[in-house]
């Protein structure tokens, strides 16, 4: 007898099936797509260890580290590249493939019909020979649009010009699409959708994974929160209840811890001493971080302002995930999701319709009731007829 795979999926029913692919498709994308930004963001530069003390892959080469200005830089660029570079590609595809798909099978069309191609075909025959719409052509419109919306939102903080280059893209890509339906494809057939189905929940959970990725990007990619802890606590302006630009001066030295050249593992050593530029030798050198300086009790471990700042990191997210949260529910509560007209529309329509039944049924008991009189009268006539 023959064993039958398992199946660990087993839909019931169309939308059931389509539902599922249209869950596992945007989860492969969006990885696929996302992986880059998350790494830059919040994995780049941030297990690399420290001067004197590198972690290394395999014991052999160090980890790659961020710019000297920050992580907040490569997203920003790479952010850019993903919004132009990515988009211009896709529109370019979306265009191009069916042109020269068309130029290929008219090129085939003059080579079998030869002068009947030349005079030219009827138009029933050319829009026949255009492209046939894919079956999974608007599956492929909702996700190019839901990939765009999560470019958009999830590092609009360190990217801000992403909205803008979307708002633009859109623009023309609807020139391009009508383009393309009216002189590349078939016409489609047209089918009835309730709703979008499934993209609600997914654009649902990007929203949400938006502000919380925001808040971390806020938080620990930018120096926004480093800042502020400096302006307040170790700044000029310490203990003073206020921020400025004057309260700013000092931030960069504090930023940076010394390390001894002596101390430098034997993998990291320099190949000079520093003679030949600064005419001395140099003994020390500083490194973004907070650590305690080599001729302190505990060298190189963190300092009180690491966790200072810490901790306001990871009260920003908190504060600022529950504020948006709370702004985005009272929004949804004041804004309905339907007109106060058109709701009022839909009852006065299902109220008409219940009154309708009610009157036809009643109606039709009538005419029961009719009926059932009339057959007793002539079963009474029949009875008296003898």
């Amino acid at each position: 007898t023959a064993v039958l795979p398992k199946c660990y999926e087993q839909p019931r029913t169309e939308s059931e099936w389509e539902n599922s692919f249209t869950l596992k498709m945007f989860l492969f994308q969006f990885v696929n797509l996302n992986s880059s930004t998350f790494y830059i963001a919040f994995f780049l530069g941030r297990f690399t260890g420290r001067p004197g003390a590198y972690l290394r892959l395999i014991n052999r080469w160090k980890l790659e580290e961020c710019h000297p200005s920050g992580c907040l830089i490569d997203l920003c660029l790479q952010m850019g590249i993903i919004m132009v570079l990515k988009q211009t590609w896709n529109n370019f595809m979306e265009l191009g493939y069916p042109l020269i798909q068309n130029w290929w099978t008219r090129r085939r069309l003059r080579r079998e019909h030869g002068q009947k191609a030349k005079d030219g075909f009827p138009q029933w025959e050319r829009d026949y020979n255009l492209q046939p719409m894919n079956v999974y052509g608007l599956f492929d419109e909702y996700l190019e649009m839901i990939l765009q919306f999560g470019f958009t939102t999830i590092f609009v903080a360190a990217f801000p010009l992403a909205p803008l280059l979307a708002l633009l893209n859109n623009i023309i890509e609807i020139r391009l699409d009508a383009y393309k339906f009216v002189t590349q494809w078939r016409r489609p057939l047209p089918s009835q959708a309730k709703d979008i189905g499934i993209w609600y929940g997914i654009l649902e959970g990007i929203g949400i994974l938006s502000v919380i990725t925001n808040a971390f990007v806020i938080a620990v990619t930018s120096d926004f929160i480093p800042r502020l802890v400096y302006a307040y606590k170790y700044g000029p302006c310490a203990g003073q209840g206020r921020a400025g630009q004057r309260c700013m001066m000092g931030y960069v030295n504090a930023s940076l811890s010394v390390f001894r050249v002596a101390d430098f593992e034997k993998k990291s050593e320099p190949t000079t001493n520093g003679s030949e530029m600064f005419g001395d030798a140099v003994k020390f050198c500083r490194y973004r971080d907070y650590r305690e300086p080599p001729v302190s009790a505990d060298p190189y471990s963190y300092t009180l302002q690491f966790w200072h700042v810490l901790a306001a990191r990871l009260a920003f997210i908190i504060v600022f995930e529950h504020l948006v949260f709370a702004i985005k529910t009272l929004i949804a509560y004041l804004i309905p999701d339907l007109p106060k007209d058109l709701r009022d529309r839909m009852r006065r329509e299902k109220y008409l319709i219940q009154e309708m039944m009610y009157e036809a049924e009643l109606e039709r008991l009538q005419k029961e009731k009719n009926e059932r009189k009339r057959r007793k009268e002539r079963n009474g006539h029949h009875k008296e007829w003898p």
